[in-house]
């Protein structure tokens, strides 16, 4: 049954024959008009964000910055002074906070 499927009626269309005379309906210009920048030969001419010469959208908007949401935020640890604390010391961010404040480390 695979091999006998078909879209159904109506739901394809034949493309387009430009430029075949006026039986076609899409003689002489081919659909593309009269004058102006369509109508000239490479079919896209300006690029796609081009706006007919009005500012475009990515200059109107203020240039501001960006802060990420995610941003992970590094404390910087002198692994020298570590090793001041000595043996089963618990080095954790409360610890850590006590030794830049100048208390005492806790032990295991």
């Amino acid at each position: 049954m695979l091999d006998r499927l078909q879209p159904r009626r109506g739901a394809k269309h034949s493309p387009k024959r430009v430029g075949r005379g006026p039986g076609s309906g899409l003689n002489k210009t081919s659909g593309r008009g009269m004058k102006g920048q369509g109508k000239r030969s490479p079919g896209r001419e300006t690029p796609l964000y081009f706006e007919g010469g009005q500012m475009p959208l990515v200059q109107r908007l203020p240039k501001r910055g960006f802060r990420s949401r995610n941003k992970t935020t590094y404390q910087i640890v002198n692994v020298a002074a570590l090793t001041t604390l000595g043996e089963g010391a618990i080095i954790d961010r409360a610890s850590l906070a006590d030794m830049r404040d100048g208390s005492k480390v806790r032990s295991a």
